[in-house]
């Protein structure tokens, strides 16, 4: 990878990074609910890129399907989760996305998978497990839904692996649509007094709901797209891990994550598993992007 691209890449990741540490910062210190904050999120986007939304991808039934686990159940779960997970475990934790796809492919799609890759497998699921665990037998709950948005989002990527090419607008575009939808009827029958805490908010979380929706989704994702087009996902796979390590930096230095011995040893082993898996990684590119805040 040429320099300029790797720079590209890095400011990518940091976006990535910051975006985790932002959404924190709305669902967790602002109080704006989840759903709500994922809908508004997705109706920006959908905005911007509606233009994209012809000629309709076919089969038109896959693609809303995969809008609804990518975009509604993965960054709805997310966000429900942020609201007491701290952002650096939950980019930890949003990481068994990886292998959970490798999984699903072999149980889905009928591949195989050598040991080296197993290896990867079992140490990202311990490493994830030993962030998740609390002490006294129990989980965190914050992360069981982390957890529960990247298995929404790698069943997407199956199902991404099984259909044509989208254009990446064409892509955003459509998951921002399908997104939108389940999302506004889910925050207007399950929560309440969205518009009254996004106000009293004020011009910072409208300042963080452009960021989230054009910064990260539209520009960030659609750079990161162009790269996938001029290399191959399995060197670009290991070098998203600057995503969660820095996350992990910003959100000790800003939302004064607690960074532990065990913190510190699941995060080893879970992103060596992610490095071991992505380097023999060959699929769902797209999706790999999807996984990010």
């Amino acid at each position: 990878m040429n320099p300029r691209d790797f720079g590209l890449l890095t400011v990518i990741c940091l976006i990535w990074a910051a975006s985790n540490v932002v959404s924190k910062v709305v669902v967790g210190d602002w109080q704006i609910p989840p759903l709500f904050f994922a809908a508004i999120r997705f109706a920006l986007v959908l905005a911007v890129t509606l233009p994209w939304l012809r000629p309709v991808p076919r089969p038109l039934w896959r693609i809303v399907l995969i809008g609804l686990l990518m975009g509604a159940g993965n960054f709805a779960l997310l966000f429900i989760g942020l609201q007491t997970a701290s952002p650096s475990a939950a980019a930890v934790v949003i990481q068994a996305g990886v292998p959970i796809t490798t999984l699903l492919s072999i149980m889905l799609l009928g591949e195989r998978i050598h040991w080296r890759r197993g290896l990867g497998i079992a140490l990202t699921l311990v490493g994830v497990l030993i962030v998740v665990w609390r002490p006294g037998l129990a989980l965190s709950a914050g992360l069981v839904f982390v957890l529960g948005a990247a298995f929404s989002g790698s069943l997407g990527a199956i199902l991404m692996k099984q259909t044509e090419e989208i254009a990446p607008m064409r892509f955003q575009a459509w998951v921002a649509l399908t997104a939108c939808i389940p999302l506004t009827l889910a925050t207007a029958l399950f929560e309440t007094g969205q518009w009254q805490t996004a106000l009293a908010a004020g011009w910072p979380f409208v300042a963080a709901l452009l960021f989230s929706a054009l910064i990260v989704s539209v520009i960030a994702h659609t750079a990161y797209y162009g790269l996938i087009a001029r290399y191959e996902a399995n060197l670009l796979a290991p070098l998203t891990l600057i995503t969660p390590l820095a996350t992990i930096a910003l959100g000790v230095m800003i939302t004064g994550d607690q960074l532990d011995g065990r913190m510190i040893a699941g995060s080893a082993i879970a992103l060596l598993g992610v490095l071991i898996v992505a380097v023999r990684r060959t699929g769902a590119p797209i999706a790999q992007a999807q996984e990010h805040a």
